[in-house]
């Protein structure tokens, strides 16, 4: 693993312990509106009317951005994991199922795939969004059908290219079902670009969230989520505009770390390849 990529490996982890230790260490619920006189929009780094210090400073009703940012950091994080490990399982049943099977099932899959990869994600985001009532599980289930289709083009190239394999076919000789012999022999060895797929999908994930977020679509006020906390602060950019920049900031971080970290696995994962195929006689 390289540096960059053990650098945005611990980024996450520190990211994901500070979300879950520090909110519940909070003086003020981050959630209920503070002091809007003594402590509304208070800078980085400086105490409000009672004497408490904010390193992030506070919002427009007096609640202390750190708190409110990795408070969203949960949300967030969940949402993107959930949706992207969510949408990976199913692009790996139908991409198997598909390359396995072929034929009809293959022709059927295939063409369900091609017919909502040549609609725009987001289209298909803003249409599901606008569908159903917004939340963290309605935004999991709509990142979910919106992206396994790429995985599930994948899963069926990397099964296709196992079938043919000399233990594959040595099990189908030994009396071994189809469903097992794709189970138990084939997929593990072609899940790979699927696990690659899926990391990168969390930033993926976690950007398209945001944006929900910010248009009014995903996660809704008072919960916090980067795209409602940048939303809420875009009025205040020029006046205060740590309110925006912070939870901004942290997205930024947060997609660059899962991008880096699946470039690093993308390019482990081929070295292994590579270092099996010249091992082979």
């Amino acid at each position: 693993m390289t540096r960059a990529a053990r650098g945005a490996l611990a980024a996450l982890l520190a990211l994901l312990v500070l979300a879950i230790a520090v909110p519940p260490m909070a003086i003020a619920d981050p959630l209920a509106i503070g002091d809007v006189v003594g402590a509304r929009l208070v800078a980085p780094m400086a105490h409000d009317a009672a004497g408490v210090l904010h390193p992030l400073g506070t919002d427009g009703f007096g609640r202390d951005v750190l708190m409110r940012m990795l408070l969203a950091a949960r949300i967030s994080l969940a949402v993107g994991i959930g949706g992207s490990l969510l949408a990976t399982l199913v692009g790996i049943v139908v991409g198997a199922m598909s390359g396995w099977w072929r034929g009809v099932v293959d022709r059927t899959a295939m063409a369900v795939c091609d017919a909502l990869l040549a609609i725009p994600r987001l289209i298909l985001l803003l249409l599901c969004a606008a569908l159903w009532r917004p939340g963290a599980a309605t935004v999991v289930v709509v990142l979910a059908l919106t992206g396994w289709m790429s995985v599930a083009r994948l899963v069926r190239a990397e099964v296709m290219a196992v079938r043919p394999r000399p233990f594959v076919e040595g099990a189908r000789a030994a009396g071994v079902s189809d469903w097992r012999t794709l189970w138990r022999h084939v997929l593990p060895n072609a899940l790979g670009p699927a696990i690659v797929a899926l990391t990168l999908g969390v930033g993926n994930a976690i950007l398209l969230e945001s944006g929900l977020a910010f248009l009014g679509l995903g996660i809704q006020p008072p919960t916090p989520s980067w795209g409602n906390m940048i939303a809420g602060g875009r009025e205040l950019i020029v006046t205060a505009p740590w309110v925006a920049l912070a939870p901004g900031l942290a997205l930024i971080a947060t997609v660059l770390a899962c991008t880096v970290l699946g470039d690093a696995l993308r390019d482990a994962l081929a070295g292994e390849n590579v270092r099996t195929l010249g091992e082979r006689p």
